[in-house]
């Protein structure tokens, strides 16, 4: 009884289970419908429930057949109860409960299985679609296409059967033990004969596929870690490979053995067959290898080693998109002049005056407007402002449950529904008081030139993950506050599932577990749910086989919508010969997809951006529904596609090494580049990539580019630089900057030393220190003009009870020279000397808040005293003087106080 009342109990509980899968099933399928990828949805379902049918239904069938085998009562000689070692219940009890229980236990295991094997269902169609990669290994001469479609599938069939043989042999094992079919006495062990012939034969399948798993072993010698460099080395050719071959010829002798031993007494041919594989596997895997490794490879590992260094280091600049980097020598000269200056207006124009930390604590401060608005990020994009090309930073104005003033559930789900709105402005310009100036601000969008607009500012997907809200409703939807009151709306767009029955309620409420969904009454037939509005985990949920960019970023159309712009990779661990990356293990990576989602509608578009990639193009045959060509993306938005910085800091890392060719100076590492690092907040971190608009050495126009210096291994000075293009025709080409290696090109970490060890700088921070203020440095830019490299930081002050950094000052490093003053354009002057073309601003670069006491005044003219000391020390004579005159207007001002 006890017994029967477990097993409804289990029963209870899958079927309740079920059910809320069977609700969680029909929601997606409805999200689905909404998105317009029903497609997607019904054929990864096909071919998840394939896998899973498979998966658990033959381990289910494998072990019902073979336990229903076992579970006879055997035959012939047994040990009387007196001399079995074991005491087990008789057989007549144990044969009712098992023959009730055989096929539930069996089904039960299955269905346990079911989910693992569809879990990895992303192997299957790439396996039944596989397209070339117009390459082979050079160990196997296969094409990649096998290693990266092909092989992983055969691999988890491999495993499976692995593991379905190996549970079914100790389960039947079990059952005969049961039943008296093995039995162990004095005399020893007894197998009756169905035991004996049924066991041996599991043994001997099992030894079969073993046979096949060494072979398959032996394309993973291609994976291999143990050599001079990741792949196959010259151990793994000479001592694994043969190995493994006979081990799959030796693990065939020992199945034919086992199944041999079914027909003869004993079991001294199953001892042979196994042990003469166990001794192999020890030798010709282990003492084999290490001999070779130490007394052939190692006195001369340079010359053994040597094509397959080469081999990896092809394979790994290909996976990673190296081999198309253009490399080029740059010279850095320090011979820059006002002239040059003049003729590269617009790089000077955008160089980025703003980091992203203090923007983003500034927009906070003067943007956010209600508590419940929130920026999360800021974004780098170019637009043409007014008929001229410039750099931007945005943010949008996003809305914040976990913020709101009231967190009941009607304002979560049906007032406070979007965002609304952004904040624009450009990298260079700040006002008198040493904030940012706006092109577009405030609520509703106050634009403040002609050539912006936005006409759709509300914000209904964004970065921010808020739960779901309904739209439609009887109650009122918050639109946007103004002054003390608040605007309205009604939802226009066509995001969300509609709640258009009774049992949609239901289902919903069933599903977010809350009664209130069914028993609201503001709630109608024509309102809509809208989830999944977070667009990380929209385009996860639309398409898993996709690797995202964590950095989205928002565009403003030509007509005024807002979109969300989502860099999608298609990445592998199964590229042969290919170094993998420190995180993740994946060893092949391609920008293949650029996505655009609606910030109003929540449509999602998959346009492929790199038609060449393989993997994407195996996607696009299973999934012709979801991937759109490149061209068909909009044109105002193909606009601003920008080569993704997370893809660019792996190739960054890869290219720090693979940069080597040549495999005596890749064994040697004597030319490794390393990411410079800076201390930002107390803490030592890599120097991250940062966007510009300059105009590469060679090229006529000013670009939009990604750059990153490098410095060489364990030392500070520059070494090159990577940049990666964005406008077209050349988006995605990659160049690398050679400086001379027998030439001092300071690197970053020693001009921050430098602006550290400067009195006049050291002292001016120190003083706004004293003041209770708190310095924060800037990114320090370095940006190749000419054949020259500048320097350039920004420098920031912040209240320290307060967070509204404004900009101060601006320092401008070139050669052995220094410049810190209140706009971009004085420091250059300072340097350079003539008088750079004004920067078109609205506002002065920086204008320093008024010094309203005589203490400030004095303190001010001491800072500057000394600075006119210290270029007197240097014999600049024009610049003694300059400062001398600031000491006598400062003198002067003192004296009108007075």
């Amino acid at each position: 009884m006890r017994g029967f009342t477990g097993l409804l109990l289990l029963v209870l509980l899958f079927l309740v289970l079920s059910f809320r899968q069977g609700i969680a099933l029909y929601v997606d399928w409805l999200w689905f419908q909404e998105v317009g990828y029903t497609q997607l949805f019904t054929t990864s379902l096909g071919y998840k429930l394939i896998l899973g049918i498979l998966s658990g239904g033959l381990l289910s069938a494998l072990l019902y057949v073979n336990l229903k085998i076992a579970a006879v009562a055997p035959t012939g000689f047994q040990f009387s109860r007196a001399d079995n070692v074991i005491e087990l219940p008789p057989t007549d009890l144990i044969d009712p409960l098992l023959r009730r229980l055989l096929l539930p236990g069996s089904l039960f295991l299955g269905l346990l299985a079911a989910p693992q094997g569809a879990e990895n269902w992303e192997r299957l169609p790439l396996f039944l679609n596989p397209i070339s990669f117009d390459l082979s290994d050079p160990l196997f001469g296969y094409d990649i296409s096998f290693y990266v479609f092909r092989l992983p599938m055969y691999q988890a069939a491999y495993h499976w059967l692995m593991f379905a043989l190996a549970l079914t042999t100790v389960a039947t094992a079990a059952v005969y033990f049961l039943y008296r079919g093995i039995q162990y006495g004095p005399q020893g062990l007894f197998l009756s004969e169905r035991a004996r012939a049924h066991l041996f034969v599991l043994l001997g399948l099992l030894l079969a596929v073993k046979a096949g798993g060494y072979l398959l072993e032996s394309f993973d010698l291609v994976y291999s870690p143990r050599g001079a460099a990741f792949g196959a080395s010259y151990t793994d050719v000479y001592a694994n490979l043969p190995a493994l071959r006979i081990l799959a010829l030796l693990s065939l002798i020992a199945a034919a053995l086992s199944f041999t031993q079914v027909y003869r007494t004993g079991f001294r041919y199953l001892i042979i067959g196994i042990g003469a594989l166990l001794v192999a596997h020890l030798v010709g895997l282990n003492l084999y290898p290490s001999l070779l490794q130490r007394f052939r490879v190692v006195p001369n590992e340079v010359d053994a080693e040597r094509p397959f260094i080469e081999r990896n280091i092809k394979f790994t600049r290909l996976a990673y998109g190296l081999d198309k980097i253009e490399s080029k020598d740059f010279p850095a000269d320090e011979q820059l002049t006002a002239a040059d200056l003049k003729r590269n207006e617009s790089t000077i124009k955008n160089i980025r005056l703003w980091e992203h930390r203090p923007l983003l604590a500034t927009y906070a401060q003067l943007q956010e407007i209600r508590t419940y608005y929130k920026f999360v990020d800021v974004d780098n994009d170019r637009y043409m402002i007014d008929g001229t090309y410039r750099q931007t930073m945005l943010s949008a104005r996003e809305l914040s449950h976990q913020h709101l003033p009231s967190r009941i559930w009607i304002n979560e789900h049906l007032t406070y529904t979007h965002g609304y709105g952004l904040v624009f402005g450009p990298v260079n310009q700040v006002t008198p008081e040493g904030l940012p100036e706006f092109f577009i601000k405030d609520i509703p969008p106050v634009v403040t030139v002609e050539s912006l607009k936005i006409t759709r500012p509300e914000i209904y997907y964004g970065e921010l993950a808020n739960d779901y809200v309904f739209t439609k409703t009887t109650a009122r939807e918050l639109d946007y506050p103004s002054g003390d009151q608040n605007i309205y709306t009604t939802y226009e767009g066509r995001g969300g599932v509609t709640i258009d029955s009774f049992w949609r309620k239901v289902l919903f409420s069933a599903h977010h577990a809350t009664l209130r969904i069914l028993l609201s009454e503001d709630i109608a037939r024509a309102s809509r749910i809208i989830y999944h509005r977070q667009i990380q985990e929209r385009v996860k949920k639309i398409a898993p086989f996709i690797t995202f960019d964590r950095d989205a970023y928002l565009v403003i159309a030509q007509g005024g919508r807002l979109f969300w712009m989502i860099d999608g990779y298609t990445t592998s661990d199964r590229f042969p010969y290919s170094e993998p990356m420190r995180r993740g293990g994946k060893n092949y990576i391609r920008n293949s997809v650029k996505i655009v989602i609606d910030a109003y509608n929540g449509t999602a578009d998959f346009y492929i951006s790199d038609p060449k990639d393989p993997i994407i193009l195996a996607y696009a045959k299973v999934f012709p529904v979801l991937f759109k060509s490149f061209e068909a993306m909009p044109e105002d938005l193909r606009a601003h596609i920008r080569y993704p910085q997370d893809l660019f800091t792996i190739q960054a890392h890869m290219y720090a090494t693979y940069h080597m060719q040549d495999p005596q100076v890749f064994y040697n590492k004597e030319d490794l580049l390393s990411i410079p690092r800076r201390t930002i907040e107390g803490t030592e971190r890599e120097m991250e990539p940062y966007y510009t608009i300059m105009r590469l050495p060679g090229e006529a126009k000013e670009e939009f580019v990604l750059l990153l210096p490098f410095t060489p291994n364990k030392r500070d000075n520059m070494r090159a630089w990577l940049a990666a293009r964005s406008d077209p025709p050349h988006y995605g080409k990659l160049t690398a900057l050679d400086f001379p290696k027998a030439k001092l090109v300071y690197g970053p970490k020693q001009i921050d030393a430098r602006i550290d060890q400067d009195a006049f700088i050291s002292q001016q921070l120190s003083l706004w220190g004293q003041r209770g203020a708190q310095v924060i440095r800037g990114s320090l830019l370095a940006i190749p003009i000419e054949k020259s490299l500048l320097y350039v930081q920004p420098l920031y002050l912040a209240a320290e009870k307060g967070s509204l950094p404004e900009l101060k000052r601006v320092i401008v490093a070139f050669g052995n020279q220094i410049a810190m003053e209140e706009t971009l354009e004085q420091s250059l002057q300072r340097i350079f000397g003539g008088k750079p073309s004004p920067q078109p601003v609205q506002q002065p670069m920086v204008a320093t808040q008024t010094l309203t006491t005589e203490k400030e005044l004095a303190r001010e003219a001491l800072a500057h005293f000394s600075r006119a000391q210290e270029l007197l020390r240097q014999g600049d004579w024009a610049g003694y003087g300059d400062e001398l005159k600031k000491v006598e207007a400062l003198l002067r001002e003192m004296q009108k106080g007075r």
